[in-house]
């Protein structure tokens, strides 16, 4: 990740701001508060701005003054209650705004948790940098032969190299196009110095999907937390992955209590349909039970079984 003098110089000019306020504010995350944090090969995330606290989580369910009780354990154990039995209002009480940079193939499948503000570079009124993104050997891989939607095995050798160059090549050459257009004087048969190049509107569709753009993306904590168990899950796609391990890292900075539930009850856990519940009580009471009389589909079937780590028992 690269950043230009007058970006760094803004960002250090945003931390050294000492404001006094009579809200809530979180000692973790204020110590990363507008830094830029590296993600992929010229991407980032920034945490611009916050509101609330786990406390005010608790002060909404209990529709309370101030900050509640001062019994941690208690804040935990309700919050804890509210995750598990899947209420959402407290939640979206908290909100965080992030400042994030990455390439437009990623901003597009981002863009379909349609839970946020959001306010994108515009490549009408300024130019995009030009930097793309190209990923590492070990995250080149062939497109898998049992998911539709996902990678197979990595790709080694001559393969990786050839792969990596084309993609580095067409991203050099469209934007040495875009360049082209961008300064490029067009009057018809006539030059007229007065004429500028092909407007922005237009050069940008000539542009790579693995051009970077950038974006403030704000949300309440109940959506981010719906966008994070979809995307930092072991099965989303390695590049929006990584942005969003990044962010639970600031959730868990913010939000701790939260954070602890979340991963308890969310990401660790797991949801049961009513066929399920039977197979597992009949587990319990020691009865064989197998794929083809449980009721449950193949697909469905392994998920169970992958989330009761019983992989003896997988088909």
């Amino acid at each position: 990740m690269k950043l230009t003098k007058e970006q760094q110089h803004e960002i250090k000019e945003q931390q050294s701001q000492e404001n006094k306020t009579k809200r809530v504010t979180v000692v973790e995350l204020e110590k990363i508060l507008y830094e830029a944090i590296p993600i992929l090969d010229h991407g980032f995330i920034r945490v611009i701005d916050y509101m609330g606290d786990d406390t005010s989580i608790v002060q909404a369910a209990r529709v309370s003054y101030g900050k509640g009780t001062k019994k941690v354990s208690t804040d935990s154990g309700l919050i804890k209650y509210l995750m598990r039995h899947w209420h959402s209002t407290p939640f979206e009480m908290c909100e965080i705004k992030y400042h994030v940079k990455l390439p437009i193939f990623i901003a597009r499948q981002w863009i379909r948790h349609r839970t946020a503000n959001v306010n994108e570079y515009s490549a009408r009124y300024s130019i995009l940098d030009k930097e793309f993104y190209l990923p590492t050997t070990e995250n080149l891989a062939a497109q898998s032969q049992s998911n539709r939607q996902g990678r197979g095995d990595v790709l080694t050798g001559d393969q990786a190299k050839k792969v990596l160059s084309l993609l580095k090549k067409d991203a050099e050459q469209t934007y040495d196009n875009y360049e082209t257009m961008l300064n490029e004087r067009y009057d018809g048969s006539i030059i007229d110095e007065k004429k500028v190049g092909l407007a922005r509107e237009l050069a940008r569709m000539n542009l790579t999907l693995n051009t970077y753009t950038q974006w403030y993306w704000k949300t309440d904590l109940l959506n981010l937390m719906n966008f994070l168990r979809l995307r930092a899950d072991h099965h989303a796609q390695y590049e929006i992955r990584a942005y969003a391990d990044a962010m639970l890292d600031t959730v868990k900075r913010w939000v701790p209590i939260t954070y602890d539930a979340f991963l308890d009850y969310r990401v660790g856990g797991t949801e049961v349909s009513s066929k399920g519940k039977k197979i597992i009580q009949k587990l319990i009471s020691g009865e064989k039970v197998d794929a083809e009389k449980s009721g449950l589909s193949k697909r469905e079937w392994n998920e169970l079984m992958s989330a009761l780590e019983l992989k003896d028992k997988l088909i």
